[in-house]
């Protein structure tokens, strides 16, 4: 198992990526702390995980409160003695973020408070456990959208992505002399239960980022957590610093 005696910590597991990552992290033999905002959702991620004989421990709290996740990851080290690696998966992208013309204030904060300071506030209280156990992994999550513009902005999640990236590099550097690796994965378009239930309302919208894909389709949670298990494992013990991409190749398509 590529992932036997590590614990590993991951927020917004109620569903989607982050469910796809507490599953995929316990049956590589990792103990989970599963973090979400929705209490029901993380336990029945967690009794998921349970039942596939795996471990793990459902932790309830809004990432955006410094005290939520503080808490989350104190439990988390006291069930299991230890922590190893950080999923920082939770975020939003609210309907109402637009251009940066036409957004307003609230959305900018609240898109900055979940996707930045929740990131942040995992690292902060996370990183000096992970130095503890001798070192780990650092996992944000980003997006394409951090690299390429798009004609139908969503300005607050774009700028807040790119600000995780930027705070990935910074992690890289000065937490790899002390055994902690920060990378950070890009997806692109994903079916989650929001994509795929706002695309089945929006027929034109799925076919216009279709059209954008090379691949064809959508990608999977299954496709991102793939690449985040080689992140949590020590098959990745020299990548540090990095922004990867997992998008079918949309950023690479110039028409």
């Amino acid at each position: 198992m590529r992932l036997a005696g590590k614990v590993c910590f991951v927020t917004g597991a109620g569903s989607g990526m982050g469910r796809a990552a507490a599953l995929a992290f316990s049956r590589e033999g990792a103990a989970v702390g599963a973090m979400d905002l929705k209490a029901e959702a993380v336990a029945e991620t967690v009794a998921q995980v349970k039942k596939a004989g795996g471990k793990a421990v459902a932790l309830s709290g809004d990432v955006s409160k410094e005290a939520d996740v503080r808490r989350a990851i104190e439990d988390a080290v006291k069930a299991y003695g230890a922590l190893h690696v950080l999923y920082n998966n939770a975020g939003i992208f609210p309907g109402d973020d637009h251009s940066v013309i036409d957004t307003d204030e609230a959305v900018w904060d609240k898109v900055f408070a979940v996707n930045v300071k929740g990131v942040a506030f995992s690292c902060k209280h996370g990183i000096p456990h992970l130095i503890r156990s001798g070192g780990g992994s650092v996992i944000n999550i980003a997006s394409f959208v951090a690299l390429v513009g798009c004609s139908v902005p969503q300005d607050a999640y774009t700028a807040s992505k790119g600000a995780v990236i930027a705070l990935t590099k910074s992690l890289a550097v000065q937490f790899g002399p002390k055994g902690v690796r920060a990378n950070a994965i890009c997806p692109g378009p994903i079916e989650t239960p929001l994509l795929t239930q706002w695309l089945l309302k929006e027929p034109k919208e799925k076919a216009k980022r279709l059209n954008r894909i090379p691949m064809g389709r959508f990608g999977k949670p299954e496709d991102i957590v793939n690449l985040g298990l080689y992140l949590a494992c020590d098959e990745s013990s020299w990548t540090n610093g990095a922004a990867l991409v997992a998008d079918g190749g949309i950023t690479a398509n110039y028409f």
